[in-house]
């Protein structure tokens, strides 16, 4: 119940009124004395002045209050934390202070993520749409499971404390920046990244041999990349990701590197397989070919398909010629398969990070 200016004078009033009209029979007390059969004056009603008094003061009262009061406010809702390129740097240069692997290799952790960052994104189908590094799907099974994407289980573990220290980041963006840092700092060019992936759960996993199968030639190539949407100049200088790292018996069955510095990217990939001459190795393991000098290096029959082929052999002569030109070709390759399958959010900017060394 609120009482406005007016009802506040109007009580008043009536208030002090009824006062007097209480207090007028007084004047007829001497008379009252005399006259024994005179009514006894009635008493005193302070209740009710009181009472009204009370009334009038409470209703002006709580008419001040109200409005005069500042109603309170709602509590403000945090706001969701929105990483900038500054807190996406932060994570490139903890991974980059991840790569030494000490007796892992040949001393680098640079080489698998690479293949990690590759194998995720690889797995994507122009025409369905499905697959890619969007999802992060490598972390369930069966995906996981696939003969490809063996001893991969050792990149994911180097990224997991990452992951912890960075919660805020997806998976696949994690492991394809990952991948960047890890050209960029053995030596490779410098590639362009953006934010944006968003992971999925077990039922998106990719069926088994969207990936390359390095046993087999170019029919075999051309069909894998060409269903991702990569065109001949491409997949050669994608493939000359294989100047780092090496084979393991025990994952693709595969045993060796490619060349003699698998930790640091060149185009030496090219320079090896188009100069040097290669053998069939013998051995109990799967076939692959041996360099005939040292019998140190390998080169998988998929790689050779590169040289047998003529319209590949073309590329693999103009980055044998040219490291500049294999760095720039690789750089928008990479990057290109990086992103495929990947809904960015309208106006997103791609992002270069300085190396750390």
């Amino acid at each position: 119940m609120s009482f406005s200016r007016t009802a506040f004078r109007s009580a008043s009033r009536s208030v002090f009124a009824s006062a007097f009209r209480v207090k007028a029979p007084l004047r007829n007390a001497t008379h009252a004395r005399y006259n024994s059969s005179a009514a006894p004056p009635p008493a005193k009603n302070n209740t009710l002045i009181y009472a009204a008094v009370g009334v009038a003061v409470l209703g002006g009262g709580y008419y001040y209050y109200t409005a005069n009061t500042v109603k309170p406010t709602p509590a403000a809702i945090p706001k969701p934390f929105v990483p900038t390129y500054e807190d996406y740097k932060k994570v490139y240069s903890k991974i980059a202070d991840t790569l030494e692997a000490g007796d892992y290799d040949d001393g680098s952790y640079g080489p698998v993520l690479i293949r990690l960052a590759w194998h995720a994104s690889g797995t994507y189908d122009a025409k369905t749409n499905t697959g890619g590094s969007s999802g992060a799907t490598m972390r369930f099974s069966p995906e996981s499971d696939h003969g490809a994407n063996n001893g991969l289980d050792v990149a994911r573990k180097v990224l997991e404390p990452i992951h912890a220290e960075f919660p805020w980041i997806s998976y696949g963006d994690l492991w394809t920046l990952g991948g960047v840092c890890a050209v960029q700092e053995l030596g490779g060019p410098t590639v362009k990244w953006r934010p944006g992936r968003v992971d999925a759960d077990a039922s998106a996993c990719t069926p088994d041999g969207r990936l390359p199968d390095g046993a087999k030639g170019s029919d075999h190539i051309r069909d894998i990349f060409y269903r991702m949407g990569f065109n001949d100049q491409e997949i050669v200088a994608l493939v000359g990701a294989h100047a780092l790292g090496r084979c393991h018996p025990d994952r693709s069955g595969f045993d060796g590197p490619w060349t003699f510095a698998p930790t640091y990217l060149t185009n030496d990939f090219f320079t090896l397989l188009l100069n040097d001459k290669w053998h069939w190795k013998k051995w109990n393991g799967p076939a692959q070919f041996e360099d005939d000098k040292t019998k140190s290096l390998m080169m998988l029959p998929a790689d050779m398909a590169l040289v047998k082929d003529k319209n590949f052999k073309k590329y693999v002569e103009k980055y044998a010629k040219s490291q500049d030109a294999f760095f720039e070709d690789f750089s928008k390759a990479f990057g290109k398969l990086l992103e495929l399958g990947v809904s960015f959010k309208p106006g997103q900017e791609s992002w270069e990070f300085p190396t750390t060394a």
